[in-house]
């Protein structure tokens, strides 16, 4: 049996699963928890990379590894390869308004859709160059090379540690990407294929060392100390869709940290609203894509707030009637993306004596969470692209009060499959690639998956978006 793995370093954990590479059946797997917070030191990522491998029976008998990782993470490296500061995180907003600035700058957010798919927001990694430029010049000024965390794992896995003289412009060169992640940075077009060192250097004041984009299937060299071939790994959203097997027209629900609607298209998306981002996909093809920052801690929080565990938050949601009997909860807990108010909070609207109640909380709270990822949906599919089939995954995909309650607002039935690591296995189908060659990842029996079904509520999606435009931040 020639084995496999996949990794996925996210902003919570690290997970690492091994599989057979022929069947993708899974054979042991690890994990290690990462810190909080919204910027990290990336050795706690290398750290618990070593956990995670070591609790899932090291890599000695693996052929082939690649990582997923979360995407936008901003990891500076000097002249010697060492860390400059602590990576700033994709829901790390204090760059917003060098989001704001950028996109004026160059003419608005039809200018950056047709340059590379995305308008600036707090999350992508050129704001937050301009926010390092601008706030931290001596960091920025000993900062020689910038990568993602998928990226800087990789190169660790090959044996660049970087620091004391180990680095050096040879081992910065070593520095690899793949098209799914770098279509996250805002220098770098699905479009064309290639980066913009001018909107880099417009961000950041100069062109530091870029890793180089590989093809999907493309070695990125080996692991060091052993005889494992490294595949490009990708972005954690490209990586869930391998995973998942999803196909053109194909949309991808998840609700982890962040909720994430993507759908595979064979063509490339440039949404000038910024509500769409049109990243590329870990095949060739494009993965436009629309996020909230505030997705399944909206459950955790909520369930905190009523003092009940998350089945008894589902059974609250379930007994109360949809729309809650007009109470609303706008969940920007931690401000948002989608739309872009990185400053905004949460609100609750509509409290009466009646939805005084944590019933009421309950389903207004899983039905502000669904809203927020039902506008996504609709977004994706008013720029051309086909919704053939809805998988709903993540962690908040485990409510049994989401499952139910998603195709009542999203308006279409959702496919459910079992709870699982897509994001590794994503990585580890694309290291049976590397593999095995071709065109195309190797086939991997596809996972059974639930349908669920309920007739669509278009008044809830009518008062949530109500109350949503009254929290809108006021002009002047």
């Amino acid at each position: 049996m020639t084995l496999v793995a996949g990794v996925d370093s996210s902003t919570q954990s690290c997970k690492v699963v091994v599989r057979d590479a022929e069947t993708g059946a899974l054979v042991r797997e690890g994990r290690a928890p990462h810190p909080d917070g919204t910027e990290v030191d990336p050795a706690a990522w290398a750290s618990a990379l070593e956990t995670a491998i070591g609790e899932a029976g090291g890599l000695a008998d693996v052929a082939a590894v690649a990582v997923g990782g979360q995407q936008h993470g901003m990891v500076c490296l000097d002249d010697d390869g060492a860390v400059v500061r602590p990576a700033l995180l994709w829901n790390d907003t204090r760059s917003a308004q060098a989001a704001t600035d950028l996109t004026a700058e160059l003419g608005g957010g039809q200018a950056w859709a047709d340059a590379v798919g995305l308008v600036p927001v707090a999350s992508f990694t050129v704001t937050k160059l301009r926010w390092l430029a601008e706030h931290e010049p001596a960091n920025a000024a000993r900062t020689a090379a910038v990568c993602l965390p998928h990226d800087w794992l990789t190169w660790q896995l090959a044996g660049h540690r970087g620091g004391g003289g180990a680095g050096g412009r040879e081992s910065l060169d070593a520095l690899v990407t793949d098209r799914g992640d770098a279509s996250g940075t805002g220098y770098w077009s699905p479009i064309t294929g290639e980066y913009r060192p001018d909107l880099l250097e417009r961000a950041f004041g100069s062109t530091p060392v870029l890793p180089r984009v590989l093809g999907p299937a493309e070695q990125a060299g080996m692991v060091a100390g052993g005889g494992a071939v490294l595949g490009p790994g990708t972005g954690d959203n490209a990586a869930a869709a391998l995973g998942i097997n999803a196909e053109p027209g194909d949309v991808v629900v998840s609700i982890g940290t962040s909720g994430v609607v993507s759908t595979v298209s064979t063509t490339p998306s440039a949404d000038p609203s910024g509500t769409v981002a049109g990243f590329a996909d870990a095949t060739g093809n494009f993965l436009p894509l629309a996020v909230t920052l505030n997705a399944a801690r909206v459950l955790d929080a909520t369930a905190r707030l009523l003092g009940v565990d998350h089945d008894e938050l589902s059974r609250l949601a379930l007994s109360a009637p949809a729309g809650s009997g007009g109470l609303v909860l706008v969940p920007y807990l931690e401000g948002e993306r989608t739309p872009d108010r990185p400053h905004s909070t949460g609100a609750v609207h509509g409290l009466t004596l009646t939805t005084a109640e944590p019933a009421y909380l309950a389903r207004a709270a899983v039905e502000g969470l669904l809203c927020g990822l039902a506008d996504g949906l609709k977004a994706i599919a008013a720029l051309g692209n086909p919704v053939r089939r809805v998988f709903l995954v993540g962690g908040g995909a485990r409510s049994e009060a989401v499952r139910r309650l998603a195709p009542a607002v999203l308006g279409v039935p959702v496919l459910v499959p079992p709870p699982g690591e897509y994001v590794a296995d994503g990585a580890a189908r694309q290291a049976a690639w590397v593999l095995a060659g071709g065109d195309t990842p190797p086939v991997w029996p596809a996972t059974s998956t639930e349908t669920y079904e309920a007739d669509p509520v278009p008044h809830v999606r009518a008062r949530y978006a109500e109350v949503r435009d009254l929290t809108a931040p006021q002009a002047g």
